[in-house]
């Protein structure tokens, strides 16, 4: 879509980055000076991009009968895919079990966003206007930033306010 709504055009955007992210992190081994950045630069996109995400679309999405369960379900993936970042964190990088752990993340992670692009952002357009499009793409933009401070200082697991 070349006029996509500014909302999804970010999301998608960061989905993008995310995937190039996770394909070098799958392509190092062992407990190496370019995993531990790639990861870390990872978590911090994961966490902020979640955080702003249901701050933001979510949100929305939770008020309307016809998008609510897909909210929840997001949601849900959302907190799963927290779980297994925080798990990943307290595994040593060059063990096979941290190698199995980041790629069922991956695999975990890469489906969620196939399934927001390919179903719920479709189904989202649809049920909301232009204006709340615009809205929450200004939302979104907003909170992404103030969401990758909180990032930095709050690891995954942490209870989110």
């Amino acid at each position: 879509m070349a006029d996509q709504p500014r909302i999804f055009a970010d999301l998608i955007a960061d989905h993008d980055r995310q995937r190039e992210l996770i394909a070098q992190i799958d392509a190092t081994s062992g407990d190496s000076p370019e995993r531990r950045d790639l990861f870390e630069q990872l978590r911090l996109e994961l966490q902020s991009h979640a955080a702003a995400e249901e701050e933001s679309l979510y949100a929305t999405m939770l008020a309307n009968p016809e998008l609510r369960e897909d909210a929840r379900h997001s949601v849900s993936e959302h907190k799963e895919v927290d779980d297994l970042l925080g798990e990943l964190m307290d595994i040593e990088m060059s063990s096979s079990a941290w190698l199995s752990k980041f790629r069922a993340m991956k695999d975990r992670y890469l489906h969620h966003i196939d399934e927001e692009e390919e179903e719920m952002f479709p189904t989202a357009e649809k049920e909301l206007s232009a204006e709340e499009e615009e809205r929450l793409g200004k939302i979104f933009e907003k909170r992404k930033p103030k969401e990758l401070e909180r990032a930095e200082a709050h690891p995954p697991g942490d209870e989110r306010e």
